[in-house]
């Protein structure tokens, strides 16, 4: 009896959720961009109730208890021109906050920001529960007030660099009774791998299990093991060194490309590409160059490593060093 009495819980409690999934806004983009191009999805609503971390699809593209989905650009550059954050649904603005600055974050600035995480942010509410919350918007780049009516793809401001980030991107939350929701698989945030008819959105995305770990800047070609561990990367070099450049890719397809870029106070000072023949589940490759006979200039030196799949753009990330004279 206690066996079916469970069952029939679980039947009623599923059906309730597909209700309110049924009940859900339709969500477009909240990113003025085309994914694949100019902007790609890194992380995903964390599904693992656990200590660990797994996308809808069981793979590896969220972080521990990441609430919601990463909209990134593919690099500061594209943040300064400006891109807007537009409304995935038309609701009423619930709440703003402004006047972050746009500044990576680091173990110095951490608690500074704590309790405001989400930055610069916007939250519209949608009727019967339903909100988006908006996060890490450039500051006095938002142009909603709070109890504004907006429709779909309204402008709420621009991507920026506020709150806990290090990467210019929009981070979209989906609540439901102030419960996250996975706009990919509304039903059960802790399910993964299972198909979906597309969630909660209007015009599904393609996945792709493949992407970027890290990118980082080294004075030799380091070995993996460093790689994996973080003990390859270095912040800061004398000018006489070589720069590196490395990235750690996971679940490439054979024939998919590497680029390698780095950039320095008197401009480009490489770019090479690497084509994936033979890939594995894990791998990473390095570029660089030695020193000019004079050293590198000193200052601030930034690098990306872009996953390339013929034209589509799977993941970046980018690394900085320091050259100091």
């Amino acid at each position: 009896m206690m066996r079916r009495a469970y069952a029939l819980f679980a039947i009623l409690t599923l059906a309730a959720a597909q209700m309110a999934a049924a009940d859900a806004p339709r969500l477009a983009l909240p990113i003025d961009c085309t994914l694949g191009e100019d902007c790609y999805i890194e992380d995903y609503v964390d599904t693992d109730p656990g200590p660990g971390q797994r996308d809808y699809m069981c793979g590896l593209k969220s972080r521990d208890d990441h609430r919601g989905t990463d909209f990134m650009l593919p690099s500061f550059e594209a943040m300064h021109t400006g891109v807007n954050v537009i409304a995935a649904a038309p609701g009423t603005v619930a709440a703003t906050r402004d006047g972050m600055a746009d500044t990576p974050v680091t173990a110095a600035t951490r608690d500074a920001i704590r309790g405001r995480e989400c930055g610069n942010a916007v939250r519209v509410d949608h009727g019967d529960g339903w909100q988006t919350l908006y996060c890490h918007l450039k500051r006095g780049s938002i142009s909603v007030r709070q109890g504004d009516r907006v429709t779909t793809g309204d402008i709420l401001g621009q991507v920026g660099l506020s709150g806990l980030t290090n990467a210019p991107h929009v981070h979209l939350g989906v609540l439901k009774d102030g419960d996250i929701v996975d706009p990919f698989h509304p039903d059960d945030v802790t399910q993964c791998g299972q198909q979906t008819d597309g969630g909660l959105w209007q015009d599904p995305s393609d996945y792709t299990r493949s992407g970027l770990f890290t990118a980082g800047f080294s004075t030799a070609v380091p070995a993996f093991e460093a790689v994996q561990s973080g003990a390859a990367r270095v912040h800061e070099t004398p000018a006489d060194q070589p720069l590196v450049l490395y990235g750690h890719v996971f679940y490439a397809q054979p024939g998919d490309r590497l680029t390698l870029t780095a950039r320095g106070p008197e401009g480009e000072i490489f770019r090479h590409d690497i084509t994936l023949d033979a890939p594995k589940a894990q791998l990473f490759r390095a570029f660089g160059r030695k020193a000019p006979a004079t050293g590198w200039p000193a200052g601030a030196y930034r690098g990306y490593v872009r996953l390339m799949r013929g034209d589509t753009l799977l993941a970046a990330r980018h690394a900085e060093i320091t050259v100091t004279p």
